[in-house]
């Protein structure tokens, strides 16, 4: 297939000044997402516009290759229905995962779905290595799509605020950390690529692919929990990712567990509780390979007597957490997650929910603790979502839901 046969680019949408006629768009694609395919009478009834509205912005959309038809449905009073569904090619995006233990890039289609992932992993990133993995990669991914490739809307950069944070516990030198945290990885991409970028932490992200393609469907406002290598999170109030005044909400990870004293010591924080880099430190101690802490080994011998013994202590710190978190928030859930096997996140959130009957509740309504849906993906996802919503959404803020 030449060149001349892609498909035209995408008219340009998130302008700072959306008309009225983009905005129904966006009212009628996101009614679409959330519905999976509906009808132009189901369109007209769910987003308030009237038939004719309708007919013209599915039309609209068709032409721009945003949408496909499915089979008439047959049977009923009347002409049949034809419902209308996103069409998997009419745009992508590519999400980047940088973490402390590895980097994920995914290519994700209209629909969400992960259509191609790529692998980096790594002890610790080293930036010299890392920067130009970047660029390779991505360049590879856009040009798998070929005719296709006008399509990519952008792409979404989930990471740490600070890689280089809490480096002495690590075992890494200052320098180490001082190079990552001169680098502005989101100015970094820019340079590789002609491509729009955003950025956000690593967990907001992972909360941003739970919001839209998770448990956050069903909830309005929810903490976030992620266990990775450190533990993170994110908060959802009203159905939008609140960042805070630094992108930094839900930095659960910094949590104290107990009153500093009078003699100056400090207490321990969330991270060296609840991590997975606790679980690894003991899978070393015992000859173990480190990496089964991310997979099901962790739950085989010889692995399992370690993460057992890592199970109680971060369950005991996460309830801890979702205690003290529903004291200031007074949230409708807290939605756990990690990068562990799902037989693993099980048993934490059961241990969890155990630990969360010896707290007093009085004063405060306790919150549902419900289980992540996404996994090892959710940062990459929710890296990907940034440049689709920026280009597709009806709201300008964050994952504002239908109806809310």
């Amino acid at each position: 297939m030449t060149t001349d046969m892609a498909p035209p680019l995408l008219r340009q949408r998130g302008s700072n000044h959306v008309g009225m006629r983009q905005f129904n768009e966006r009212v009628v694609l996101q009614a679409i997402r959330q519905n999976g395919s509906l009808s132009k009478a189901d369109l007209a009834r769910l987003t308030g516009l009237t038939a004719q509205t309708i007919g013209l912005i599915t039309t609209r959309l068709d032409d721009d290759g945003l949408l496909i038809r499915h089979d008439p449905v047959r049977g009923r009073i009347g002409q049949p229905s034809v419902p209308l569904a996103l069409n998997p090619d009419g745009a992508f995006s590519i999400g980047i995962k940088i973490g402390r233990r590895n980097t994920d890039w995914l290519l994700v289609d209209f629909t969400g779905r992960v259509r191609q992932r790529k692998t980096l992993g790594y002890a610790f990133p080293d930036a010299a290595v890392l920067l130009p993995a970047l660029g390779e990669q991505m360049r590879d991914l856009q040009n798998g799509l070929g005719a296709l490739a006008p399509r990519l809307v952008g792409v979404g950069i989930a990471a740490p605020l600070q890689i280089g944070g809490w480096h002495k516990m690590l075992g890494l030198s200052d320098a180490q950390s001082d190079t990552w945290n001169q680098i502005d990885l989101k100015a970094e991409v820019q340079r590789m690529t002609g491509l729009p970028v955003s950025f956000a932490k690593d967990t907001s992200a992972a909360c941003v692919a739970e919001l839209v393609a998770g448990r956050g469907r069903d909830l309005k406002s929810f903490l976030y929990l992620f266990v990775d290598t450190f533990v993170g999170g994110g908060l959802v109030i009203n159905s939008h990712l609140h960042g805070g005044l630094h992108g930094n909400a839900g930095a659960v990870a910094s949590l104290p567990l107990a009153v500093a004293s009078s003699a100056g010591v400090q207490p321990e924080q969330l991270i060296h509780q609840a991590s997975l880099w606790e679980l690894e430190q003991r899978f070393n101690a015992q000859g173990l390979d480190a990496t089964a802490a991310y997979d099901e080994r962790a739950l085989q011998p010889p692995y399992e007597k370690e993460t057992a013994a890592w199970l109680q202590p971060a369950a005991n710190a996460l309830a801890y957490a979702i205690v003290s978190g529903t004291a200031f928030l007074d949230l409708d859930a807290i939605v756990l997650d990690g990068s562990f096997c799902r037989p693993l996140l099980q048993r934490l959130i059961e241990r969890t929910r155990e630990a969360l009957a010896g707290y007093s509740w009085e004063g405060l309504f306790p919150a549902t603790l419900a289980t992540g849906s996404i996994g090892s993906d959710a940062r990459a996802l929710g890296g990907a979502w940034l440049p689709l919503h920026a280009n597709f959404a009806p709201d300008r803020d964050l994952f504002l839901k239908a109806g809310c």
